[in-house]
């Protein structure tokens, strides 16, 4: 969305139109709504009109009418309250969860170099607090504006039957309130109403940067400085929710004066009629109805300022989600490859790149050239670079999460006529920091296969090392903590590798293996990593920049200013 101009792009008009229920049930919460603010309105001017008719002393039988009236329209505001809660509010949770799971649809396909600029407070705060703000889009704007004109409408040619002036008064101090208390609260709000989701989102990420490295700011002395800056965080979103209340305090000021000023429009041109003889003539009960009437109008329609600093919000929240899933995939994430079933040529090289390259989503230039590489099966093969050098965009090239020019062969099969999932089955990445869930370990492994028994479970634990390990902590209900905080850095990827001996991958890419393992026990866990991944026929692929015995490696390739290089050419 254009800041400036308002328009609504075409992402942004996605999401909203999304977050809107068009559904029958939502046609009657609207239906309801006005009939409960209807009956609202209608109470006051029967009980005005009881109370002042009952004054003139009437027989009893002029006031069944109105008695009725007023007891009708008791039960009927609190019964169409209800039905219209009920309406509405299934109509839009229903609708959120629509939202919820369409918006982690589009976010499949970007995971994960698609969100790499998106911070995981941005990330969590729209799957979560940004998308249950678009509740608030047929909750609190469209259906109180539609129940706020419906009744204002209804009222405005009521009030005119009685006393066409006092009609008058009340239309302009409702068109003047609405300005003025839409304008000026707007004025003073919007700017901080927009910025209350980006906001929220930077509180969000630094809670999520403090408490996750905790233990390494207390160690190195930081942690104070780290809660500064949550607390300016923090300092901020207060000062932004603190000008939208200031916005309300405004909009609800301009609402009770010129409520009040309706009525005096009232008595000014009620009064004279009084004195008025014949068909037409305003009467007391009249006169107390077109006095009274501007105060439940006013209470009705004092949402429509409401309304519009939800819209706001709403807008605000509908935007972030917009940016951080775009409708239109960025070209650098393959969206969809082939529908060719892999059929591997057992003569053709496992891996095999000519001329290829990447690049990150937004960059001008590629991350990572590829001039010619290529993996037999069973091979052992070294990816060694600086940091920075363009290693993990090669290895997230290889199992297609960023996209590519030039040629890269899945044994023999060009990967663009293979669909994803079929790529991705072949090569498999263990990642510099695996992700372990909070859960038991047998739950961690089940992830890669969920069919393998306990037994299989053991045997591959065996197998990476970790059998005596898994006994010692009580077998495979031991748990991890959150993000593997339970385990070591060599332990996790120790983990990650039994995942991919399950998942029995042909091809496992080790993206720095050992950057948060302990320098002694690095070497170690090297040699099981690659002992333990080649059997079988299987390629492993270690991206590192760190020192590997040449006994266990085929051969050496070296990443230089973004290109792939054989180490003479390096030299």
């Amino acid at each position: 969305m254009n800041a400036r101009t308002g328009r609504v792009s075409p992402e942004l008009r996605a999401v909203l139109s999304a977050a809107q229920p068009r559904t029958a049930g939502w046609v009657w919460g609207v239906i309801f709504g006005i009939l409960a603010a209807f009956s609202t309105v209608a109470l006051l001017a029967t009980s005005a009109y009881l109370i002042t008719r009952a004054a003139e002393q009437p027989p009893i039988l002029y006031l069944s009418m109105a008695v009725v009236g007023v007891r009708a329209f008791a039960l009927g505001r609190a019964f169409f309250r209800y039905l219209e809660r009920l309406a509405s509010h299934d109509s839009a949770f229903r609708q959120l969860e629509t939202v919820r799971v369409d918006l982690l649809r589009r976010l499949i396909p970007l995971a994960p170099d698609g969100l790499a600029r998106t911070g995981r407070g941005s990330l969590l705060s729209s799957l979560v607090s940004d998308v249950d703000e678009l509740q608030n889009l047929p909750l609190r704007v469209v259906q109180p504006l539609l129940t706020s004109l419906g009744v204002a409408g209804i009222a405005v040619w009521v009030v005119a039957l009685l006393s066409p002036a006092a009609a008058v008064g009340l239309a302009l101090s409702l068109v003047v309130a609405f300005v003025i208390g839409t304008l000026v609260a707007g004025r003073v709000a919007a700017s901080a109403e927009r910025s209350i989701a980006p906001k929220r989102a930077a509180l969000v990420d630094a809670l999520l940067d403090y408490l996750g490295s905790l233990d390494v700011l207390l160690a190195y002395g930081a942690e104070e400085g780290s809660r500064r800056t949550v607390a300016t965080a923090d300092a901020a979103l207060t000062r932004a929710l603190t000008a939208r209340s200031l916005g309300v305090g405004i909009a609800a000021a301009a609402m009770s004066l010129f409520s009040g000023l309706a009525v005096a429009l009232a008595l000014i041109s009620g009064i004279p009629s009084l004195a008025q003889t014949g068909t037409g003539a305003l009467t007391g009960p009249g006169l107390a109805v077109i006095v009274l009437v501007p105060l439940a109008i006013f209470e009705v329609v004092a949402s429509v300022p409401l309304a519009s600093s939800a819209w706001r919000q709403v807008r605000s929240s509908a935007q972030r989600i917009a940016d951080v899933a775009p409708t239109v995939v960025p070209a650098e994430i393959p969206v969809a490859g082939g529908v060719e079933v892999w059929a591997p040529d057992p003569a053709a090289p496992i891996l095999d790149l000519r001329d290829a390259s990447a690049r990150w989503p937004g960059a001008d230039t590629p991350a990572i050239r590829v001039p010619s590489f290529a993996v037999r099966r069973g091979e052992r093969v070294l990816i060694e670079g600086a940091s920075g050098a363009g290693k993990t965009s090669l290895a997230h090239l290889l199992v297609r999460f960023l996209d590519h020019d030039g040629d890269y062969r899945l044994a023999g099969q060009d990967v663009r006529n293979l669909p994803l999932e079929a790529v991705r089955d072949v090569v498999g990445l263990c990642e510099q920091i695996p992700y372990l869930f909070d859960e038991s370990l047998r739950q961690n492994l089940l992830f890669a296969r969920d069919d393998a028994t306990d037994a299989e479970l053991l045997e591959v634990l065996d197998r990476v090392g970790l059998g005596d390990w898994c006994a010692g902590r009580g077998g495979l209900d031991a748990r991890m903590g959150e993000r593997g905080s339970l385990v070591s850095g060599g332990q996790a990827q120790r983990i990650a590798l039994a995942r991919a001996l399950l998942r029995d991958f042909p091809v496992i890419v080790f993206d720095e293996p050992t950057a948060n393992v302990e320098a002694d026990l690095s070497a170690d866990l090297l040699r099981d990593l690659l002992t333990a991944g080649a059997a079988e026929e299987r390629s492993v692929v270690l991206i590192s920049h760190g020192d590997v015995p040449s006994d266990l490696l085929d051969r050496r390739f070296v990443v230089a200013d973004g290109v792939l290089q054989e180490p003479a050419a390096a030299d």
